[in-house]
């Protein structure tokens, strides 16, 4: 815990502050110390893409990216189940969780219909797979693209959160073991989601947490 109630660190044209509440505020998103201080380093080997089956609902999407999935769907088709493919042709690539938000359709009630599996037995994603391939500008969404970080948008601001969950023990095992944190592990989607100069701010306030 900080010794103080708060830091400010003056950043070019922006104020990071540190609270002892555990949180930082930059620019207009509030974020939990948790990605400067927990470490996580996906671990495929242990957890073989169980994040894309598990869980109460799909993965978030933002009503912008879903155009974007549509387009992706004649490069990725072949890659679906066919149950994949029924909920899609019947339900649609989203639909709205219990809080009104869009998320991904799913499989009798696990499977992303975006994944597939590999060799391996691994459970991954189908949009990744095709924009590694060259067959698609568009990665994947970015909520997906994040985990297991989670953003909140609230009035005024955007709430920026570490999500622990048990399937993801080995996650943090692995990465105590090569001494990565949250954030340092998802610079990329970090950089995609906020921008460059927040990613770097962000590194600002990390050095300063490591200085107290």
């Amino acid at each position: 815990m900080l010794d103080t109630d708060f830091i400010i660190i003056f950043y070019t044209f922006a104020i990071i502050i540190i609270s002892h509440k555990n949180m930082l505020q930059i620019i207009d998103t509030i974020v939990s110390l948790d990605l400067l201080d927990e470490a996580f380093v996906c671990d495929l080997s242990v957890c073989k893409g169980i994040c894309c089956v598990e869980g109460d609902a799909g993965a978030p999407v933002e009503e912008s990216e879903i155009v974007l999935l549509e387009k992706t769907l004649p490069a990725i088709w072949d890659d679906l189940s066919p149950a994949a493919k029924a909920v899609i042709e019947n339900q649609g690539i989203v639909y709205r969780d219990t809080e009104g938000e869009y998320v991904t359709s799913i499989v009798a009630g696990a499977d992303c219909v975006f994944t597939y599996y590999d060799e391996k037995g691994y459970c991954r994603c189908a949009i990744e797979k095709a924009f590694r391939e060259g067959k698609t500008d568009f990665l994947k969404p970015v909520s997906c693209h994040l985990y297991p970080v989670r953003v909140a948008r609230y009035k005024g601001f955007r709430a920026v959160n570490y999500h622990r969950w048990r399937l993801c023990g080995a996650a943090v095992t692995l990465g105590k073991k090569q001494g990565v944190k949250v954030y340092q592990f998802l610079k990329e989607p970090l950089i995609r989601k906020f921008g460059e100069e927040w990613y770097k701010m962000l590194s600002t306030a990390a050095k300063e947490f490591v200085n107290k």
